[in-house]
């Protein structure tokens, strides 16, 4: 391909003028400056005239940055890869997605009993202009229907559909106020269990987006007449799961009063009296999941008494006298548990890799199940107990750093793995190379990073990319990334850091890096950083840095700790106001994670790091490039807009080469997008980080 010449990068940067008021409030004796709180207000004159002005500056540099087309063409070929997703099994009919290498969503597939496939529902169809995403799906235990979740320009408010899966005819819905909704069918396929959230009319301001219910709903009727089962005098913040047993009979609810897994377990046997007891609750501390298997009995999977997580076992009617089947290993987390053909099949993770394991019943261990490499596993299912065929086969998702999303599966009668399903697309990949390299943070522990090069060991320091999450016990395996594999081709190295704060070690990894202890999670990032400039794999003047939500609170402290040793950032959908955070859309939901501002104690934990705080007049600042989404219903954009103008003021570096930057979209948020939306974000993003540590695409 011919790269068609772009336009000169600016020779200059004047940035759009932003008032800098002379706010500064007392809090718990502190004075606590915000200079920019009238960025807060989208419906300011100010506000919107200040981003339209960052809207031409951002484009002005961004589309002329050299190798955009190259890159562009080579991510969407990277990406033609597409996907498939692991069977769901009723009657027989396997329902799956699978997304092509032309198309920009997954679709919703069924395979009968026969090996014919057809589709069944494809979102780019029910809406071309690719704004619409598929939030879920769950099809009846028969397969004689399917219900599913969409929702428009990135607001995730989802709205809940039902259709015939023979006919394909739409017989409920859309349901609305549906955001994050399991669905579970009771048998026959004319009820089901799900979670809406109280009608917000009916709500205090400052409430609306919470308030969520588990309802009983009738296949037709009105959802306004349905039956309230669970969530009346919880905390309004409770977010709630759900499943039921393959017979009907019971009904297990799990629920958690924010994002921090402190959870609570009830069930209710549906033949009877038809009451929610517990099994465990909250005040336990504990993180917990259960279900009512194919045996009768129910399986509890549990940090309680085991940060690394065990099996227990109880009789379901009664249900707190638990008995422990797998216990926890110092060096493994038990990640997952499913009931297979009278045994048990568990998923662990070993510093992030992912195992499978054969236990029986009772416990015992049988087996190691084999797996296709080192990777990440995602989603296993059996047949259901309506099939007759396969009930010795277990199907399970997979990816690592050059396998896109496939689908394998393990049968018992032959003890081997194989590959069931490719991911569709046929795609020519980059040879690399890929490592996990154990370090030392600054407190002495040890922490662990994957790296992905052209080559095993470093002959020249070279553009590297780092990146991490380090929060809410959310960890990350290697997995399939074109963002990745494109820059490792071009001559870069990558590198993902299992940061504490996530689950990658067990809830303790989690424990050391929250709340008091967050400045952990910084100091293994600049470790890390540091350690790939001494072992030569990079230098500070060509070490990047990326990060979204959580990883943009991430990055955005590592910018402002630590600016000489990084020469450019990508912080997306950031929190960085962190004393402000809890005001805006979810951001109550994470006091138990950071610490809230409204005690004495917790603030200063948020000032001692807040990035929008820390930032100092008279230093010379990376490249940054701030990239909000103005749909986002999880982190308000204000949090980038605030901090963009603050190190647009404060910084000394030359604009012209070291630009602060701030890209915002329309119609798309937090999460899920399109493909051809998710290659343009990651153009802007890596052409930026190329120019500032000197990579040519």
């Amino acid at each position: 391909m011919t790269e068609v010449p772009s336009t000169p990068l600016p020779a200059t940067i004047s940035y759009p003028i932003a008032e800098r008021l002379n706010l500064a409030e007392q809090i718990h004796g502190r004075e606590v400056a915000d200079p920019y709180r009238w960025l807060e207000d989208t419906a300011d004159p100010r506000t919107e005239a200040w981003s339209q002005a960052q809207d031409v500056l951002a484009r002005s540099w961004l589309d002329a940055m050299p190798g955009r087309e190259r890159l562009t063409g080579r991510l969407k070929e990277l990406m033609r890869t597409g996907s498939v997703s692991t069977p769901a099994w009723r009657a027989g009919r396997a329902f799956f997605t699978r997304r092509g290498p032309e198309q920009d969503h997954p679709v919703v597939m069924v395979r009968e009993t026969d090996g014919t496939e057809r589709v069944l529902l494809d979102v780019s169809a029910l809406d071309p202009s690719g704004r619409t995403t598929l939030d879920g799906w769950s099809p009846s235990l028969e397969g004689t229907r399917l219900a599913y979740q969409v929702s428009v320009g990135g607001n995730e408010q989802s709205l809940l559909h039902v259709i015939e899966v023979d006919s394909g005819e739409l017989v409920e819905g859309p349901i609305d106020r549906c955001r994050y909704s399991p669905v579970g069918w009771l048998p026959g396929g004319e009820e089901f269990f799900y979670v809406r959230q109280l009608d917000p009319a009916l709500l205090p301001e400052d409430e609306k987006l919470f308030h969520r219910r588990v309802w009983r709903h009738k296949v037709g009727t009105d959802p306004d007449t349905d039956v309230n089962v669970h969530g009346d005098g919880l905390a309004h913040t409770y977010y709630y799961g759900l499943n039921l047993s393959h017979d009907g009979r019971w009904l297990v609810v799990n629920g958690a009063p924010g994002t921090v897994r402190r959870d609570s377990v009830w069930i209710a046997d549906l033949h009877g009296d038809g009451v929610l007891r517990p099994v465990i609750l909250t005040e336990q501390g504990a993180q917990c999941s259960a279900f009512v298997a194919r045996d009768g009995k129910l399986y509890l999977h549990t940090s309680l008494d085991a940060p690394m997580f065990r099996v227990c076992v109880a009789d379901p009617a009664r249900p707190t006298e638990w008995t422990e089947l797998v216990s926890e290993e110092p060096d493994s987390v038990l990640d997952d548990v499913r009931w297979f053909n009278g045994d048990l099949v568990v998923l662990r993770t070993r510093h992030a890799v992912s195992e499978l394991h054969l236990h029986s019943v009772t416990g015992a261990h049988k087996q190691a199940i084999p797996l296709p490499g080192t990777g990440s596993l995602h989603g296993m299912s059996v047949v259901d107990a309506r099939t007759e065929h396969d009930r010795d086969t277990l199907w399970f998702g997979w990816t690592d750093f050059v396998t896109p999303a496939s689908v394998f599966r393990f049968s018992t009668s032959t003890g081997e793995t194989v590959l069931h399903e490719a991911a569709p697309g046929r795609v020519e990949l980059p040879t690399v190379t890929t490592q996990q390299i154990a370090y030392t943070s600054k407190d002495g522990t040890t922490v662990r990073m994957f790296v992905v090069s052209g080559e095993q060991k470093p002959d020249l320091p070279r553009p590297a990319l780092l990146t991490g999450y380090g929060g809410f016990a959310i960890g990350r395996g290697p997995g399939y990334s074109a963002t990745t594999l494109a820059w490792v081709e071009a001559g870069g190295v990558w590198v993902h850091v299992s940061l504490r704060g996530g689950d990658e070690e067990g809830e303790e990894w989690h424990v050391a890096g929250m709340r008091a202890n967050k400045q952990n999670v910084f100091d293994d990032f600049h470790a890390a950083a540091e350690r790939l400039v001494r072992d030569g794999w990079t230098t500070p003047q060509q070490l990047a840095i990326m990060g979204g939500s959580n990883g943009g609170l991430l990055v955005g402290a590592a910018l402002t700790q630590r600016p000489e040793l990084y020469a450019a950032v990508v912080c997306s959908a950031p929190l960085l106001d962190m004393v402000r955070y809890e005001k805006f859309l979810l951001g109550r939901l994470w006091a138990e994670e950071y610490g809230s501002a409204s005690v004495s104690e917790e603030l200063g934990w948020l000032l001692s790091y807040s990035p929008y705080h820390r930032v100092e007049a008279d230093v010379e600042y990376p490249s940054v490039l701030f990239t909000v989404f103005e749909s986002d219903s999880r982190v308000d954009p204000n949090h980038a807009r605030k901090m963009c103008a603050a190190l647009q003021h404060a910084s000394t570096s030359d604009p012209a080469k070291h630009p602060v930057l701030i890209r915002r979209e329309t119609e798309v948020g937090h999460a899920g997008r399109s493909v051809s939306r998710t290659v343009a974000l990651a153009v802007d993003q890596l052409t930026f980080l190329a120019n500032a540590t000197g990579m040519e695409l």
